[in-house]
């Protein structure tokens, strides 16, 4: 499961001291972190990153990886250092061409001087070497390398990056990629995007993988084993990509019947939320002992845990979802997990009600009715929830009943307009709570100021809406589980 741990938010000042040149007595070191209060040492200062080229080569016996990364950036500040987040071996760093030095600092941080400082504005190439055995690097007590019995895969939420590449791991600076990954014939490699190539040399084969949009580092994803892969074209012309573990067991059969529904639901999807954003859709079910799933771009990973008890589209529905909200548009800042996880949970409520299991208003009143008003449900504040209960069910619950009481406050015609229109505000950028509010008031012409305070920044249980108050108030006994709840549920490990 994912770490609610909070980093360090000051590395200590010694280790970033390096020796500046007299010339450059301006330059300064880019903070290592990028400023985001939950995780304080995540992500960097001075520097944005535009494309990382990854060359790798892994043996999957031995968990042993080598690459190299090569990072386009521009500088934001003049600059004597900076850090990159990463966890594994280096033995060479060039910026620009030349060689430059470097150390590690704090639990994460890789500290690059370059040979000459660097002036704010400046393009610079940065290629780092390296080498290491992922599965035996931690960071914080936890390790988000996932072994499998054929390879090993690397999803994780909010970080991944660090045990596979050098990044700067926030969501505020986004990236387009290429991963190419050499691994012994009878391997496949599994990534984002589109499969541009492939070539086999001397026992081994390389896989060229490209996602050509924007993408957080959370969000990149490396599979590595033996899939059964099957492709097809969504009757929208969305192509899909989709790979199961060969040796799934007893789990397969449900895994396929939910993941190879992807083209349809994207289709579907596709109605409420506007075009499809990327080049690719699909997923991955590989042999993991893991919980949960997660979102990673255009190759949603799927653990197979999620299937032990049947096929269920709903996962399927919440992690498609996220392709609008939360990957083509990222969140600003970990607080503004709510546009992610509640919206993502409210699609599985639209395809109850597509599914004719239960509409969006009958399980919105389930969920309120569930939950007496000292229950601890209500404790959790959606719009900031806390690094401690970024990922509480009240995210996903609560923040799903926020956006039903959005969509009853301003009517279905505003309603899915700001719906299908808030993914094209901000494609392929990043958007704050604040930010959806602001959108969410100029399409509706409505004041939502009070509405947004009650369901999603105080710790306790908003009135019921008048609307519904006299049907909420007669469920004098346990409230009436809609069909599908068993399924939604069944997802609560989801991300």
């Amino acid at each position: 499961m994912h770490r609610r741990i909070i980093a360090p938010g000051a590395l200590a000042a010694a280790s970033l001291m390096l020796a500046i040149p007299a010339s450059a007595a301006s330059h300064s070191p880019g903070a290592p972190g990028i400023g985001d209060p939950y995780y304080p040492a995540y992500g960097n200062g001075g520097y944005d990153v535009s494309h990382y080229d990854l060359r790798l080569k892994y043996q999957p016996s031995t968990d042993r990886l080598e690459g190299t990364a090569t990072i386009l950036a521009k500088t934001t500040q003049d600059l004597s250092s900076f850090d990159l987040d990463f966890l594994l071996d280096v033995s060479e760093v060039r910026v620009n061409g030349a060689k430059a030095s470097f150390t590690t600092s704090g639990q994460h941080e890789l500290v690059i001087t370059p040979k000459t400082s660097l002036a704010e504005g400046t393009p610079i190439t940065v290629v780092v070497r390296y080498s290491g055995v992922p599965s035996t690097k931690s960071a914080y007590g936890f390790n988000t390398w996932h072994r499998t019995p054929d390879g090993a895969i690397a999803a994780d939420e909010p970080e991944a990056a660090w045990w596979w590449y050098p990044s700067n791991d926030h969501p505020l600076d986004k990236a387009t990629y290429d991963v190419s990954v050499a691994v012994p014939n009878g391997t496949q490699v599994i990534s984002n995007g589109t499969l541009q190539s492939t070539s086999s040399q001397l026992g081994w084969t390389r896989y060229n993988w490209r996602e050509n949009k924007p993408q957080a580092t959370y969000l990149t994803t490396l599979a590595i084993g033996r899939f059964d892969i099957t492709t097809s074209t969504s009757e929208g012309g969305v192509p899909v990509v989709n790979a199961y573990s060969k040796d799934l067991g007893d789990n397969d059969g449900a895994a396929r019947a939910s993941v190879e529904r992807t083209g349809e639901l994207v289709d579907w999807l596709s109605g409420y939320f506007g075009p499809y954003p990327f080049s690719s859709a699909g997923g991955y079910v590989p042999n993991t002992t893991t919980g949960y799933a997660l979102e990673t771009q255009t190759r949603v990973y799927y653990s197979p845990k999620q299937f032990a008890n049947g096929a269920n589209a709903s996962v399927v529905v919440h992690e498609l979802a996220h392709q609008w909200y939360g990957d083509s548009v990222s969140l600003k800042g970990w607080k503004d997990i709510w546009i992610n996880e509640g919206f993502a949970r409210y699609a599985q409520w639209l395809w109850s009600e597509h599914e004719g299991e239960g509409t969006t208003q009958e399980l919105a009143d389930y969920v309120y009715a569930s939950h007496p008003a000292d229950d601890a449900f209500w404790k959790v504040e959606p719009g900031d929830p806390g690094p401690d209960n970024q990922f509480d069910i009240a995210v996903y619950d609560r923040g799903a009943l926020a956006v039903q009481a959005l969509r009853n406050a301003v009517g279905d015609d505003a309603f899915f307009a700001i719906l299908k229109g808030w993914p094209q505000e901000h494609a392929y950028g990043n958007a704050s709570v604040a930010d959806f509010r602001a959108y969410a008031e100029r399409v509706s012409g409505k004041s939502l100021g009070s509405l947004f305070d009650a369901w999603l920044f105080q710790p306790s249980r908003p009135s019921a809406p008048a609307a519904h108050a006299v049907s909420l108030a007669r469920q004098s006994k346990a409230p009436v589980q809609p069909k599908s709840w068993k399924k939604i549920a069944a997802t609560n490990s989801v991300h």
